[in-house]
């Protein structure tokens, strides 16, 4: 056991832990060809999807045109209406930048995000002696589970940019000021442990609340594929925390994030 400040131990020996952080990291590598798999259909689809979009945007448009040119009488009106119509198309891309499945995919990277930076604020702490003595097993958990979530955000940034989107390398997320907040009030590894908790339980239903919100096969597939790790980094830390992580029968989602956290 390693005390730290206030008297917080680890629960369970290093050894155990290292033993969980290995297990955890050979699953994510078993995951990691599903999940990259899973999202490159995903871009193909949204690319495809995207296509047949513009190719009736486009049929839609010669239309119009045709129409304009076939009355004189009717042009100035024609453009006036023309003119509003795309100020409208214009504001309303402007407001919402990702929409559909795409919004689950936003919503998605950037819990990955703030994931990222949670450990690793937290690692910084560490190193400035922030936390008390933190035992080397948490800290080489806490680097490995920042890591798979940089790797879950790549894999989704990539569907992101592959659909002619922005990837999102910050956390746009309206939720993100009070977990910096709490993040930062944090004196010990086991106020670490239960704010990592809550971001990866987050993260573990919005998963799965994806795999029967998203239309796509491949969306649904790469959540799938996620979402085990995520629950495997919640579990670990229930053992850091002191806690049996007895499953559920039925995992709730009653803790998933919704896209209206998004602030883009």
């Amino acid at each position: 056991m390693s005390a730290g400040n206030g008297g917080w131990e680890l629960p369970i020996s290093e050894g155990e832990l290292s033993r969980l952080t290995r297990e955890l990291d050979e699953a994510h590598r078993e995951y990691l060809p599903a999940m990259h798999a899973a999202a490159a259909d995903l871009t193909e689809e949204v690319r495809a999807s995207r296509r047949r979009f513009l190719m009736g945007t486009g049929a839609v448009a010669a239309g119009l045109a045709l129409a304009a040119c076939s009355s004189n009488s009717t042009k100035s009106t024609a453009g006036a209406a023309s003119s509003s119509a795309g100020a409208a198309s214009a504001s309303a891309t402007a407001s919402s930048m990702y929409t559909g499945d795409l919004q689950v995919v936003a919503l998605a990277t950037a819990l990955e995000n703030q994931a990222v930076g949670a450990y690793g604020a937290a690692l910084t702490a560490a190193k400035a002696g922030k936390l008390g003595a933190v035992p080397p097993a948490v800290a080489t958990f806490a680097t490995t589970a920042m890591s798979q979530h940089a790797d879950h955000a790549k894999a989704w940034n990539a569907v992101l940019t592959g659909a002619g989107k922005p990837a999102i390398t910050t956390v746009p997320l309206s939720n993100q000021p009070a977990t910096l907040k709490a993040l930062g009030a944090v004196t010990d590894v086991g106020g670490v442990a239960k704010l990592a908790l809550m971001l990866e339980n987050q993260a573990a239903q919005t998963y799965l609340f994806a795999t029967y919100n998203v239309t796509s096969p491949a969306g649904i597939a790469t959540a799938a594929s996620i979402a085990p790790v995520e629950a495997m980094h919640a579990a670990i830390l229930n053992f850091v925390l002191g806690q049996y992580p007895v499953p559920d029968d039925f995992l709730p989602v009653d803790k998933a994030a919704s896209p209206t956290l998004l602030t883009v």
